[in-house]
């Protein structure tokens, strides 16, 4: 469920925002100032800002402003009165993902909410994921699949598998990835290694494409 902080400082506004968003199902909370709303953005982890641009205190660009300095994901939905461009131009620059303008219709502010989360759960989605030839690994889920079928791996043999593909095509030595994958502290036979890449070998079909480099360790070329 997305979390969405409104910075309104019209009651009334934040108020029919906050029944509308949470009716189609969102968390909500609201502030009613520009220093009390980057306060709260700060507090708590948030999906969406929706932002309003004339706000007392702290406005509304210095708001996202101070919030890209340290946030450049979070997306933000600027709410403003003035249908000028060099708002809308400022905000934009200044890093907001979307505006609208006040009057606005609540079925076009929620299609633009939706549109503003999905692109970030794509983005996450993107960037969770790698691929090497048939194979989809998902970082974030741990799967790994070659076309609908799902390929079982342990911890460790998956740890390995993706230190092989984010660094594909170099040839690793043994230090290395005993290193990144079983960490500093790990005392154990170096052999360990022959029989994970064995496992990975056998189970992801991987006998050309994991190749032994003799005398160094391994390289995943494609």
């Amino acid at each position: 469920m997305a979390r969405i902080l409104i910075i309104e400082d019209e009651k009334k506004i934040a108020r029919v925002l906050q029944l509308e968003l949470e009716h189609e199902g969102y968390e909500t909370d609201a502030a009613f100032s520009g220093s009390d709303g980057l306060e709260t953005f700060q507090a708590h982890a948030w999906d969406l800002v929706l932002l309003d641009v004339m706000l007392p205190e702290l406005s509304g660009l210095e708001v996202l402003r101070r919030i890209r300095m340290t946030d450049p994901v979070t997306p933000i939905i600027l709410l403003t009165a003035r249908n000028s461009i060099p708002d809308k131009v400022s905000g934009l620059d200044l890093g907001a993902n979307d505006y609208i303008t006040k009057p606005f219709e609540i079925e076009e502010l929620l299609a633009r909410v939706r549109a503003c989360l999905r692109t970030v759960q794509t983005r996450e989605r993107v960037e969770d994921t790698l691929m090497f030839q048939e194979l989809t690994i998902n970082e974030k889920t741990r799967d790994v699949q070659r076309g609908n079928e799902t390929i079982e791996l342990t911890p460790k043999e998956f740890e390995l598998l993706v230190f092989f593909i984010k660094n594909k095509g170099q040839v690793l030595s043994r230090e290395q990835i005993l290193t990144n994958v079983w960490g500093f502290d790990y005392y154990g036979d170096t052999n360990v290694i022959d029989v994970y890449v064995r496992y990975l070998r056998k189970k992801l079909s991987l006998t050309e494409a994991l190749q032994t480099v003799r005398g160094v360790g391994y390289r995943l070329k494609e």
